[in-house]
């Protein structure tokens, strides 16, 4: 009898996982981190993006359009 492996929660994504989780083109990624409205963490020279981070840009993008309607 095998015990099937509980997959840890991913606790860094690649921008390309993080425009995924977003539902957004994978430039326009890049182009929020450029302008410093997604922050990231960096390893080396790779940009990964914290779970935390991606939900700090989803509630800046609420405000946003609260502030608009």
């Amino acid at each position: 009898m095998s015990i099937a492996a509980v997959p840890a929660e991913q606790l860094l994504y690649r921008p390309e996982e993080a425009a995924k989780a977003l539902r957004i083109g994978r430039s326009m990624v890049y182009e929020e981190i450029r302008l410093g409205r997604l922050r990231t963490v960096r390893i080396g020279r790779r940009r990964l993006v914290p779970p935390e981070y991606i939900a700090e840009y989803v509630e800046l993008l609420k405000r946003e359009a609260e502030a608009t309607a």
